[in-house]
């Protein structure tokens, strides 16, 4: 019945042995190295994903050291901020300072001009009134009298009036 279909045994175990033959063939000299270069491209891309990991990792590192140093910049700026506000407060108070200082030695000297005038004032309302009194004694007595006689009676009676 086998014969029927046309099998032949001779040929059947021939292709086995050819079969046999090329499987090991094929494990010997291909399946090793398609083995091979599979394990090399699994390592490869093993290789690649430890290396993204790593660079996650370095971009994690290098982001958290930016924002320590952006929030260290902003309080270095508040810092200076707060720094010249206190520094300008400081500068109008010894402006401040400054100016009634001035104004204090404007008034003294204001003052101090002021008693001047009036020492002054006094001195030529007192020589007025001596020469006033003195031509009008000259009037009343009709005679002269002598200069420093005349002047010493005249201060005396304005010192009088002085102090009264």
């Amino acid at each position: 019945m086998l014969e029927a279909l046309g099998f032949d045994l001779a040929q059947a175990i021939t292709h086995f042995v050819s079969f046999l033959i090329t499987v090991w063939l094929l494990k010997k000299f291909a399946w090793g190295p398609l083995m091979n270069m599979l394990e090399e491209r699994r390592a490869k891309i093993a290789g690649e994903f430890e290396t993204i990991e790593k660079d996650k990792a370095d971009a994690a590192q290098l982001t958290a050291e930016y924002q320590a140093k952006l929030k260290e910049i902003d309080n270095e700026r508040r810092a200076k901020l707060v720094e010249a506000a206190e520094e300008g407060k400081q500068m109008a108070a010894e402006i401040k300072a400054s100016a009634q200082d001035e104004v204090k030695g404007l008034r003294e000297k204001a003052r101090g001009d002021l008693e001047r005038d009036v020492a002054k004032a006094k001195v030529q309302l007192r020589d007025d009134m001596v020469a006033m009194t003195m031509t009008a004694v000259e009037k009343v007595i009709h005679e002269k009298l002598d200069e420093a006689k005349h002047r010493e009676l005249i201060g005396k009676f304005i010192d009088g009036l002085e102090k009264v």
